[in-house]
């Protein structure tokens, strides 16, 4: 699809033209970044790098699709983020790593919002992505979720489509063997959640153990200064789980539903500050997993519509 140009006739685009244009753009790229990087402000940053790119280009005309062009440039700086963050990486991401979440109240309040949570991937999907190579989360991310073409992805990791092409399938079985499945329906998630706040809050140890599947896992990430009972933690099965959630009920107690991604999740405020979010995925009735974010410094630098953040 051709996105012409603001003048009707060959040149580059006048710079508030070529702006606008690229402001059209930009809740998509977001979208891009924050599935290649699991970062907000990281997603912010390459989009900004995105637009800074385009505003050097001299022939902005010569672009025939500025849509693709916007992605596959934000595509290929994700990747060089990505693959400099490997490099700097001194030891594998562990399993007490939780990825930026997305943050809004239940009801959003506009239809920004609305279209974000319709176009959100679940915090569960985002920590199986973090597994994969850069040059396969590329891949995978651009083609399967945004329907860029594998000769247009090919340039960018310096491949031939058909090895692109591979990298893609190689992603899309390891998502498929280790994303957690989860019940769509918001209605059913809220109701779970309602039993586990409840029996949280009780401090009835046998009912939190009902609402958690046998085999729940928790992935506490409180960053690298929290240290002790509320440091990072990961944790596996339904009476272990529940003891860690009785321990930290004061949390509980000062939660709220929220949707977290794209599913119903908590956010605990106190003294005004956000001081936890959680995310969950669902199955039969039960809490399979649970995705908790603590870590102070980054809770801060979250945005969150709707929440006085």
């Amino acid at each position: 699809m051709d996105d012409g140009n603001a003048t009707g006739e060959r040149g580059t685009f006048a710079p508030d033209a070529l702006a606008g244009r690229f402001e059209a753009h930009r809740g998509h790229l977001k979208a891009v970044a924050y599935r290649m990087l699991g970062s907000q402000t990281e997603a912010d940053d390459a989009v900004q790098e995105t637009w800074l790119r385009l505003s050097r280009t001299e022939d902005t005309d010569a672009i025939g699709n500025l849509g693709g062009w916007l992605t596959t440039v934000t595509g290929r700086i994700c990747l060089d983020l990505l693959r400099s963050r490997t490099a700097r990486r001194e030891q594998p991401i562990d399993e007490t790593f939780v990825p930026d979440p997305v943050v809004g109240p239940v009801a959003p309040t506009d239809p920004e919002q609305e279209a974000l949570r319709a176009d959100s991937v679940g915090v569960a999907l985002l920590v199986v992505l973090e597994h994969l190579e850069p040059d396969e989360r590329l891949a995978f991310v651009l083609h399967d979720m945004f329907a860029v073409p594998f000769d247009d992805i090919a340039p960018v990791v310096e491949r031939s489509p058909a090895a692109t092409r591979q990298l893609a399938s190689r992603a899309r079985r390891r998502v498929r063997d280790a994303a957690p499945s989860s019940d769509p329906d918001l209605g059913r998630q809220k109701q779970v959640l309602d039993a586990f706040m409840a029996a949280a809050r009780g401090g009835d140890f046998e009912a939190l153990v009902a609402v958690l599947h046998p085999d729940v896992t928790l992935r506490a990430d409180a960053g690298t200064l929290v240290r002790g009972v509320a440091g990072s933690k990961a944790l596996r099965g339904a009476r272990t789980v529940a003891e860690s959630a009785l321990m930290f009920a004061r949390y509980t107690a000062a939660a709220r539903q929220v949707m977290v991604n794209d599913s119903m999740g908590l956010i605990s405020i106190v003294d005004g500050r956000p001081q936890s979010v959680m995310a969950v995925t669902i199955s039969g009735g039960r809490i399979t997993g649970m995705y908790l974010l603590a870590d102070p410094e980054r809770l801060d630098r979250l945005a969150m519509p709707g929440l006085g953040g």
